[in-house]
């Protein structure tokens, strides 16, 4: 990968991780566990799941605003550090991406295979408040987008790694 290319995804996953850590402070600074709870009108059932819906999310917004703020980091430097900055947007892919897609507390999950249909890929396993709806789908189009342009960092950037190492030992 060129180094140009690399620091247009940069640029490109800064903003993104950006825009989903303002979106997602903007919904926690607004809204409570008690009010989502009497929303659901079903204390018992429903108290358990937004606790774990609101951690998760509290866990997405600390991931994503370290990413930024390293991805920041390697733009601002004189000189572009292209190792730096893939060891970078491999932990977004690792960190943001994977919690987004797999949250500790099973409070939604991806059907991918409505991903290609069109259709929103999450699937809730209980009815949530409009807003906390709206905002999930919404990050679950960033986050999709992130996943697709760095899925090189799933296993490939591991695997190079691996291979300079050895070289290296050899």
């Amino acid at each position: 990968m060129s180094a140009a290319h690399l620091k247009q995804l940069c640029e490109e996953t800064y903003t993104k991780l950006k825009k989903v850590s303002m979106e997602v402070e903007r919904y926690l600074n607004q809204v409570t566990l008690s009010g989502l709870v009497t929303a659901s009108g079903d204390p018992e059932e429903f108290e358990s799941y937004y606790r774990n819906y609101l951690s998760d999310l509290r866990h997405l917004l600390v991931y994503c605003e370290n990413a930024y703020e390293r991805l920041g980091v390697s733009l601002r430097r004189a000189r572009f550090n292209e190792e730096f900055a893939e060891e970078v947007l491999y932990q977004v892919y690792h960190t943001c991406i994977n919690n987004f897609y797999y949250p500790k507390g099973e409070v939604y999950d991806e059907d991918g295979r409505y991903s290609y249909t069109g259709q929103d890929a999450i699937i809730f396993r209980k009815q949530v408040t409009p807003e906390l709806q709206q905002l999930t789908l919404s990050l679950s189009k960033v986050f999709e987008q992130m996943r697709d342009d760095l899925q090189y960092y799933e296993t490939d950037y591991i695997t190079k790694k691996r291979m300079q190492n050895e070289r290296a030992q050899a």
